[in-house]
């Protein structure tokens, strides 16, 4: 697998992008595979260290919230406390009885080191270790640690290998963990490498002696030499990289790091955007979709919950291949391809936690066995852990995937305000029906206004006023008053509020838009429904009618009222213009538009009712 790395910064952001092709497949058309956004003043804190307060120790959840000066304390678990010579409970087989509880090792005031292992998530503080760790872009110094570990992603014979290499530097003390960019890498490296560790170890324990608490006292690197320092091995291609002080950067990492990847770090000129010129952009925005096409037809459904993300597969228009097609084999075919796109989405959109996908069914265990096999190699790509449970009789595959920090689509959306992130909202007939409810209940309390002018959105108000058996004049009839609406688009669908009361007259001097026999300039928006001759203007929410001027749609033009209604009215063309001359005077221009024969303005309104 051949990769690349992406990374454009301005102002406001630091985007990276990991680009993947396959061995054998052609250079020039990689994908998209990981992607990460990371905002000023808003980054991940995942790596940095603090010297914390802890604030409160409670027992029965086997935890400590410690005062790391963010906005929320962060979670401390015991499972996570690490203090030289002390053995300390932990959860899982036999961890009970054996150690300290942590009410005997944390009280409330205690000064303590922690690192941030999670990125603070929705109402969630950051996740805290009293394991430190230090990375470098071969090993993992960790201060607390004993011994050299390897990572599981390399092979046997190279892990062998790689313990020997490491297995004579001095750690100081301390411990290490072998990353899997090290493949390949000599004893030399590691020495190199483990000494510059080692200055930044020393860096942080001077800062913890001298800072007070709470602070933080070393800070991870930012998103684009982290992102390197994590992944850039053998596989990369290149680095390429459009901002110079971006590029800056890794140059010094890499000079005091890798000095032999430096050749493949590239400084892009390009006149075209750089995740233009290769398809990051669109990447982005494909994150923020619930739709997800395959090659063959079929679609993947990609719904969030606060607990679990749901991925549903789907044939869509794919019916197989040839006469013979069988449905066992359409339904396998579409599963393949599900299995390799829902690793690359889980990567792209970076979605931890639960995870439920639901292939479609099938007949035949061999089969079911092949689509969980290939989605457990997809997944040896992904860096973050995941485990995958076997098929359950319901067809559902569950899975976890370690949640660090936020994903594309976190940071580039929040929860819309109208329904406050349900993902529906109340239908207009049902804040309709509400509304009467209301409107009687307000004539109740309120009996000495005769009329009332009320805030609805239009759609409520056309539901009330021209909806099925027009519900206002049945509470008119009952309630003895009269009732008037106003309101845009812009209002939250079940809004409601009390705009006027009193007299009738003073009411509709203030309700209707406009008085009969008053000309006023328009845009004639649309045909009319029932009459192919007339036409249609509108003022939010308001519809003006407009005998004969089916010709003029998306022209301004005079009209005069003729008729004034609650929601709509009727008007007709002032001097029709020929066919040839619609919409224009003689000379060409638009006539103004000051109204002519006025009864004076209504103070909400403006001069014209242009519907644009």
């Amino acid at each position: 697998m051949k990769k690349q790395l992406l990374v454009t910064a301005d102002r406001g952001e630091t985007r990276v992008a990991i680009l993947e092709s396959e061995d054998g497949r052609k250079s020039a058309d990689p994908r998209v595979a990981e992607l990460y956004i990371e905002r000023r003043g808003s980054g991940s804190i995942v790596g940095n260290i603090y010297k914390g307060k802890v604030d409160n120790v409670l027992g029965g959840l086997e935890a400590a919230f410690v005062d790391t000066g963010l906005d929320k304390n962060g979670f401390l678990h015991a499972d996570d406390v690490v203090i030289p010579g002390v053995e300390v409970a932990r959860r899982g087989r036999g961890g009970r009885g054996k150690g300290k509880q942590i009410t005997e090792l944390l009280k409330p005031g205690q000064e303590v080191l922690v690192q941030a292992v999670k990125d603070p998530l929705k109402t969630k503080g950051p996740r805290l270790s009293m394991q430190l760790s230090i990375a470098g872009r071969l090993l993992v110094y960790v201060p607390q640690g004993e011994g050299v570990g390897v990572s599981r992603r390399l092979t046997d014979g190279e892990r062998d290998r790689l313990r020997k290499a490491a297995g004579k530097i001095d750690l100081q003390g301390g411990g290490a963990i072998i990353r899997t960019a090290a493949q390949g890498g000599k004893r030399e490296d590691f020495e190199r490498e483990i000494k510059y560790l080692h200055k930044l170890h020393e860096v942080l324990c001077k800062r913890a002696e001298e800072t007070p608490a709470p602070a933080m006292v070393f800070q991870e690197a930012d998103l684009s030499v982290r992102v390197a320092r994590d992944i850039f091995s053998g596989q990369f291609e290149r680095a390429i990289v459009d901002d110079p002080k971006q590029h800056h950067r890794l140059e010094s990492f890499f000079t005091r790091t890798a000095p032999e990847l430096l050749e493949r770090l590239e400084l892009y000129k390009g006149e075209e955007p750089l995740f233009e010129r290769y398809g990051a952009e669109e990447a982005i925005q494909s994150t923020l979709s619930r739709r997800v096409d395959l090659p063959s037809g079929g679609y993947l459904m990609i719904d969030y919950a606060e607990a679990m993300t749901v991925i549903d597969v789907n044939s869509g228009s794919f019916i197989g291949r040839g006469k013979g097609a069988r449905l066992e084999d359409t339904i396998v075919r579409t599963n393949l391809e599900s299995a390799e796109e829902v690793v690359r989405q889980l990567r792209l959109r970076d979605i931890g936690g639960i995870i439920v996908i639901d292939f479609i069914d099938m007949s035949r265990s061999r089969n079911r066995e092949t689509v969980l096999t290939t989605l457990r190699k997809a997944l040896d790509e992904d860096r973050t852990k995941t485990y995958v449970v076997e098929i359950s009789p319901l067809g559902l595959v569950e899975m976890t995937r370690q949640n660090v920090t936020e994903g594309v689509r976190e940071i580039l959306t929040k929860a819309c305000p109208t329904c406050e992130g349900e993902g529906v909202v109340l239908s207009e007939e049902t804040v309709a029906i509400d509304a009467e409810r209301q409107l009687r209940e307000l004539a109740a309390e309120r009996p000495d206004a005769e009329s009332f002018l009320i805030a609805v959105h239009p759609e409520v108000s056309t539901e009330l006023v021209a909806g099925p058996g027009a519900p206002i004049h049945g509470i008119e009839a009952d309630t003895g008053r009269r009732f008037h609406f106003e309101g845009s688009e812009a209002l939250p669908i079940d809004h409601f509020a009390v705009l006027l009361e009193g007299s009738r007259e003073d009411v509709e001097e203030r309700a209707l838009p406009f008085r009969e026999g008053e000309e006023v300039l328009v845009t004639i928006q649309e045909p009319h429904m029932y009459n192919e001759d007339d036409a249609v203007a509108k003022l939010d929410a308001y519809v003006i009618s407009v005998a004969g001027a089916g010709r003029l749609i998306g022209q301004k033009t005079l009209v005069r009222i003729e008729k004034v209604g609650r929601s709509a009215a009727e008007a007709e063309l002032v001097d029709p213009p020929p066919a040839a001359s619609a919409g224009s005077d003689g000379d060409g221009s638009e006539r103004s538009g000051r109204r002519r024969g006025s009864r004076g303005g209504r103070g909400r309104r403006k001069s014209t009712a242009d519907a644009g």
